[in-house]
């Protein structure tokens, strides 16, 4: 599962706001803003973290787990 601070850093590196989100993902920006009012794991219903997170990889961002080095995002290169 990804963090709410994973979520805000894939937003900006998209440049995206709540509302571009919400309209990507289906997901109500009152329930987004409430999601990244907490800090942690992003809560909430699986369907709607998983909704958020396909949005977000189908637009180019790749979700880094932990692995020593801590949790991140990028932007996935393009192909040529």
């Amino acid at each position: 599962m990804i963090s709410v601070r994973q979520l805000k850093a894939a937003r900006v590196l998209l440049a995206w706001s709540q509302e571009d989100l919400a309209q990507a993902s289906g997901i109500s920006e009152p329930t987004i803003a409430r999601l990244e009012s907490v800090d942690g794991p992003v809560g909430g219903r699986p369907e709607t973290a998983s909704a958020l997170v396909g949005a977000l990889e189908k637009a180019g961002v790749e979700f880094i787990p932990e692995n020593g080095g801590g949790a991140g995002v990028r932007l996935r290169k393009k192909k040529r």
